[in-house]
């Protein structure tokens, strides 16, 4: 009889500690979303590389809540003692505080946090998307932005939507910290995304980083209908003329003056545009091919993984299922979807200007999302017309917003505080 009820405790104590036991409704939803995430990275291809170690991060945290649980301090007693004295030099209070409490005396113990709470450190001091832009610097070319320098226009223009969501986030109850950081998705940026995050509004960042990653993978499919709405068939058909060689020197100037400039007036967008220029002045330079090759490939890689995984993790049942989060996901769409339509704007205002040479499609490239908005703008263009070959021209807005959005960032962060 001993042996069976020591048998059923065993099995109450395995169930109590157990997920079944422990996990609420809303780690379930969370587990479901996770898998639907990872199918659409896996089967899709939607930004797999960060959708689906940001899906796993999050099916993980719902799964075992305690991977991302930071150090607590325990109380230890001390037996045997009598002063403070004696206690601080008990050994294994040694280095520990010692506090006397009732007549016992204790030394403070700390626990270990989960894995992935020390790993989201990077995130929360805002070291890993820096460094993703010394990645993206290194693959980066800004040939096409610095041999149609108007292009820059079109970049900044698709970053009017972050300013305007900001305002509706706030008109719908978000602090200014709160909306500056959903508005920021507007840029189409992830990793910029992530940054302003963790410096407003931390506690937004698994809803807002899912967002943002979600719309940039969706990018084929939510850009061409505003294109198309915006644009008429004439100026959809549009040639443009072939862009004029850049020099080496060019190449090697432009990040080093973009970086003195936005040091200079903006210097909250120093880290970011700074990471990103660094790492174009390593390709652009030729000098230093190995610094240049571990920032965009081994580099890089790792980060993507520390980065994704620990976002993901952000993401807990009972953080993300809020009717905030609902309110993120919409405003993050209006953001995108207007970035975008200001972008083309812009491009139908530049092709009224110049007499018909600017094809406004590439105007919806300004969001950032490299190189997929680019090769958006070359796949509705060359339906309107086959011998139409847009994807140079919509790089140059394509890497322009990447820099604009990284300064929009920069200004959020200064008039935000």
């Amino acid at each position: 009889m001993q042996i069976i009820n020591g048998f059923l405790d065993a099995i109450i104590g395995l169930y109590n500690s157990s997920g079944l036991a422990t996990l609420g409704w809303q780690n379930y939803v969370m587990i479901v979303i996770a898998i639907v995430l990872l199918y659409l990275a896996i089967k899709k291809q939607y930004e797999p590389l960060l959708l689906l170690p940001i899906a796993f991060g999050m099916l993980l945290v719902n799964l075992y809540p305690e991977i991302m649980a930071a150090p607590k301090l325990e109380m230890v007693n001390i037996p045997g003692v009598q002063t403070l004295e004696e206690a601080a030099k008990v050994p294994a209070a040694v280095g520990h505080t010692v506090t006397q409490i009732n007549g016992q005396f204790f030394y403070e113990s700390p626990t270990y946090g989960g894995l992935l709470y020390y790993l989201y450190q990077g995130v929360k001091l805002g070291i890993y998307p820096p460094l993703i832009f010394l990645g993206i610097g290194c693959m980066t070319d800004f040939g096409p932005l610095i041999a149609n320098p108007k292009s820059l226009i079109l970049g900044a223009a698709a970053q009017i939507g972050i300013f305007v969501t900001f305002t509706g986030a706030i008109f719908l109850g978000f602090t200014e910290a709160e909306a500056g950081a959903i508005g920021i998705i507007g840029g189409a940026d992830g990793p910029t995304a992530i940054y302003v995050t963790t410096k407003l509004a931390p506690h937004l960042l698994g809803s807002i980083a899912i967002a943002a990653y979600s719309y940039m993978a969706l990018v084929p499919i939510i850009q061409p209908p505003i294109m198309k709405a915006l644009t008429t068939k004439k100026e959809r058909s549009v040639v443009m003329e072939q862009l004029r060689p850049v020099s080496k020197l060019e190449k090697i100037m432009f990040p080093i003056i973009v970086v003195i400039l936005i040091a200079i007036f903006l210097p909250d967008a120093a880290p970011l545009v700074g990471m990103l220029m660094l790492g174009n002045l390593f390709k652009e330079s030729g000098v230093v091919d190995r610094i240049a090759k571990a920032a965009q490939n081994e580099l890089m890689n790792i980060i993507t993984i520390f980065l994704g995984t620990t976002v993901g993790a952000t993401a807990s049942g009972t953080n993300f299922l809020k009717l905030d989060t609902l309110k993120i996901i919409a405003l993050g769409l209006l953001a995108f979807c207007m970035g975008t339509a200001f972008g083309v704007l812009f491009g139908k205002i530049m092709y009224k200007v110049t007499g018909g040479k600017v094809n406004p499609l590439i105007g919806s490239a300004g969001v950032s999302a490299v190189p997929m908005a680019a090769r958006v703008s070359q796949r509705v263009g060359q339906q309107e017309n086959p011998g139409n070959f847009l994807l140079m021209h919509a790089m140059g807005p394509n890497v322009a917003g990447v820099i604009g959005s990284a300064v929009a960032a920069g200004v959020l962060l200064n008039v935000v505080k």
